[in-house]
């Protein structure tokens, strides 16, 4: 892997001549800075937004709020990840940053709902171009025995606002008003743009010795297909928000586009359901739709079938943060000596059994209740496990010319399986609840996330060898 120049043992990464010195640490306490900016935004908008939305006349689109912001991001993660194979990470992350910004301050200055979606949909642009450039910034300055533990870093700045974020959004919501849930974040940026800009005067200034910085990968994703793959997943989510006959034209055109777009956006060999890298993303896609996907109705699950506040309805979420964290470090201790491939198969298997422990405590109404705890944790430990392994491995399979590229197809999978697989949940639950069997619907629906976690097991079985 090609980095900046930097001497055997050490933690800094010097530049030639009289140039800025950047210490890793630096590095990795601004970018996790920079996510849990990121982290407490999505946190603190989704604890905020029932207001904003009351306030905005907003209720009937409320959706589009989160919609929008995927949008963007399945966009900007491609443009992004092209980008960064033709002039480094530094750029994108940049203005990526300067964009996220201008989306919080339209979002908190938003006097119509129009206005405030619109500012959703550019936070997800920056979020994107963030999210791809910060992944090749880490493959070009850390090495790989470095790298898991910094996505063990990575996954706790994206748990740790899961956790404090909503009661902290809910205090500034009620003592101020809800513009200032967008506001907030921006300090945090504004930190984590301090100890990040050495690390971007070093990579603007110093080109990796033996790469040209004009290279570019052989086989780059057309933004055509971005946008194609944008569009179609609005068609889709459109579609699921419907639910109706009319709801097929657009679901149906989604999906066209998606088999259109796609086999453009992923690994040569995806289609195929090749081994390496292919399977790698097709396995990323699984690991946080069913993860997900299940996510979404348990809180709902808690409180409509066993009768629980939604206080420890939200504690069951919580919970599995620990879940998270602790896989997050397992799998970067150097102790583990389990080949990277396992880690991600074992990742995507325990969010399987999770969401299928989860799934049978709502088929059986009798059953203890603490066993949803017990089964997210699982499940979150999966997750830790998985999304950091799947990570690494994607840095080892790729090229230095390509790195941006298939960041993007990792990125792409991610939000794309989340937003399919959740809106396929959403489906299944619209389906059955009119039925009046809380327990066949919410059961069934957690069932349907477990199928997608045991094909996400099927598909990581064909990643390959792969060292720790």
């Amino acid at each position: 892997m090609n980095q900046p120049s930097t001497t055997p043992g050490s933690t800094d990464t010097p530049s030639p001549g009289d140039g800025p010195t950047v210490t890793r640490t630096g590095l990795a306490i601004g970018l996790c800075a920079m996510i849990i900016g990121i982290a407490f935004e999505a946190a603190a908008v989704a604890t905020s937004m029932p207001v904003a939305a009351k306030d905005l006349n907003g209720i009937d689109s409320y959706a589009w709020a989160f919609s929008l912001f995927t949008i963007g991001m399945l966009f900007s993660t491609v443009v992004a990840g092209r980008l960064c194979d033709r002039v480094g990470p530094a750029k994108p992350m940049i203005v990526g940053m300067l964009i996220f910004a201008a989306g919080l301050v339209i979002g908190g200055t938003a006097v119509s709902w129009p206005m405030l979606i619109i500012g959703r949909l550019v936070q997800g642009l920056g979020g994107g171009a963030l999210n791809t450039a910060s992944y090749v910034c880490i493959a070009q300055v850390f090495d790989a025995k470095q790298r898991p533990r910094m996505f063990t870093y990575i996954s706790m700045a994206w748990v740790l606002p899961g956790i404090a974020g909503p009661s902290a959004a809910a205090w500034i919501t009620r003592t101020f008003s809800w513009h200032w849930a967008f506001f907030a974040v921006l300090p945090l940026l504004a930190f984590g743009a301090v100890l990040l800009t050495p690390t971007w005067r070093l990579l603007l200034r110093t080109p990796s010795p033996d790469r040209d910085e004009n290279a570019a990968p052989s086989n780059p994703a057309p933004i055509w297909g971005a946008a194609v793959a944008a569009l179609s997943a609005a068609l889709i989510q459109y579609a699921g928000q419907r639910l109706d006959l009319l709801a097929v034209i657009p679901g149906v055109l989604g999906l066209a586009g998606l088999v259109v777009a796609l086999p453009r956006l992923m690994p040569p060999g995806f289609t195929r359901l090749g081994r390496g890298l292919p399977a790698v993303v097709l396995t990323r896609m699984m690991l946080p739709g069913a993860f997900f996907g299940a996510e979404a109705f348990i809180p709902l699950m808690l409180v409509e079938e066993r009768h629980l506040s939604l206080t420890l309805a939200g504690a069951a979420l919580t919970v599995g943060s620990i879940g998270w964290s602790f896989g997050a470090w397992v799998q970067s201790q150097r102790w583990m000596t389990v080949r990277r491939d396992r880690m991600i198969t074992i990742g995507v298997a325990s969010v399987t059994l999770g969401v299928a422990v989860v799934a049978v405590m709502a088929l059986l109404p009798g059953s203890w209740v603490g066993l949803v705890a017990i089964g997210w944790i699982i499940a979150a430990f999966g997750m830790g496990v998985g999304t950091a392994s799947s990570s690494v491995a994607t840095m080892a399979l790729s090229s230095d010319a390509e790195q941006g590229r298939n960041a993007s197809s990792l990125n792409l999978g991610d939000a794309l399986g989340t937003s399919v697989f959740v809106g396929i949940s959403g489906s299944v639950f619209s389906a059955l609840h009119g039925r009046g069997d809380l327990a066949g619907t919410f059961g069934i629906a957690f069932a349907v996330m477990a199928f997608v976690g045991l094909l996400g097991v099927l598909a990581s079985l064909r990643v390959g060898k792969l060292p720790h």
